[in-house]
């Protein structure tokens, strides 16, 4: 018997329709043998409804009680599955995240996990139930109840996959698996059978929807064995993320997908002494600020000066100009710019490490389109390149046709 833990988010649970729809499928996979974890996220559009709510109260929401507010959106979630199940003649039993218990810091509003009690969830599997629980959420050493953060619910259902060593979890979403790129941008896009877990978290960090970047850590931490499905669809085997020990399952191909991210901004500070130390200077100050900064680059100016260039989330744009322009005596900064409608964009793929010259290609591909590249970001499995955003489409679409995405990599 295999131990599959399934995760549904908000759009597959919008509705009692849709929440009788995944009764209906995790009932199938428990008559056909399998022990069953089902971990839910909140109905669709309930945590902004619940966001805007004590905004109403509170302008800076206070984060204890802010999370006593959202932790109840997968509450509901839970309890109407649980139900769902028992009318169609499954025993089932739900569990809120603190009635796991799942441990965590005490970071209000972006925990992070420590350590699950599977005792309980055990007990009730061994009985031949289906264990229903809250995603997002959890409890710290205080009996306060936690929230993971946007998207927690994918880091639920890892977390609790690996503590009970299922045999597979399954991110059930709205897309029925991992694409070449966006098939809104490229309709040519191609669903892969397999991914690496290495593209899956490069892909996550550089800007694709699918999955949640902390859920894919969690899953190469603790080598849990995901796969995502379509809970909108029947059938379909979705996309499995494999690891090492997975090769002769992965897709042999130079690229496998195209990321892109539109929240960039770019910050220039020209005309700085060139000396050691000015570096920690300028990002110091907005690490400070607990502002990400993503690609860097410097060039050397004139006289002893030099440029330095680096990009930000477009969100944190005018405070970064902000807190430089403060700055800008103490540098010795000559200017302070920048630029809000730039995009990143990015080639992953395994296969860069054994192919020459994919840099190469992208570069010359993108120049024959005209399309200037600002800044550029590589490791042994991407390559990333800022650009002006009118140019993210089309720049997508000819860099999915030169790497022949649609194409089937033959083995």
């Amino acid at each position: 018997m295999t131990l599959i833990v399934q995760k549904y988010g908000g759009t597959s649970v919008g509705s009692a329709e849709r929440i009788k729809n995944v009764a209906r499928r995790v009932a199938r996979a428990h008559q056909n043998g399998h022990d069953v974890v089902v971990v839910v996220s909140a109905m669709s559009g309930e945590t902004n409804r619940l966001v805007a709510l004590a905004q109403e109260i509170q302008d800076y929401p206070d984060p204890r009680e802010m999370d006593a507010v959202l932790a109840t959106g997968e509450q509901v979630t839970i309890g109407l599955l649980a139900m769902a199940l028992k009318s169609i003649g499954v025993a089932a039993r739900s569990y809120t995240g603190w009635q796991v218990a799942i441990q965590t810091d005490n970071a209000h509003t972006k925990a992070r996990i420590h350590h699950i009690d599977d005792a309980a969830i055990r007990a009730d599997l061994a009985a031949h139930r289906v264990v229903v629980i809250a995603g997002f959420q959890g409890v710290d050493n205080e009996g306060n109840i936690t929230t993971l953060g946007r998207g927690g619910s994918d880091t639920s259902a890892v977390a609790l996959a690996a503590a009970l060593k299922a045999d597979e979890c399954q991110i059930y979403t709205d897309v029925d698996g991992v694409y070449t790129t966006d098939p809104r941008v490229v309709p040519e896009a191609r669903r892969l059978n397999t991914i690496s877990f290495e593209e899956m978290l490069e892909l996550a960090s550089l800007g694709s929807k699918v999955l949640q970047i902390r859920s894919v850590e969690f899953a190469g931490k603790y080598k849990v064995r995901l796969r995502v499905l379509s809970s909108l669809e029947e059938g379909g085997n979705g996309t499995l993320i494999t690891f090492e020990e997975d090769k002769h399952m992965m897709e042999e191909a130079a690229v496998s997908g195209i990321a892109f991210d539109k929240n960039q901004a770019r910050i220039n500070v020209r005309g700085v002494p060139d000396k050691p130390g000015i570096a920690f200077q300028i990002l110091g100050a907005v690490a400070e600020a607990n502002i990400e900064v993503d690609m860097i680059i410097q060039n050397v100016g004139a006289e002893g000066t030099t440029d330095f260039s680096f990009t930000v989330p477009r969100s944190e744009y005018q405070s970064t100009l902000d807190i430089l322009h403060k700055a800008q005596k103490n540098i010795g900064a000559r200017e302070i710019c920048g630029d809000d409608t730039v995009c990143k964009v990015s080639i992953v793929g395994m296969g860069m490490r054994s192919h020459v010259g994919i840099a190469s290609t992208m570069f010359r591909t993108l120049a024959e389109e005209g399309i200037n590249i600002q800044m550029i970001s590589t490791s042994e499995i991407k390559v990333s390149v800022l650009i002006d955003e009118k140019y993210l489409e089309l720049a997508t679409r000819v860099l999915h046709r030169v790497f022949e995405l649609d194409k089937v990599p033959q083995h």
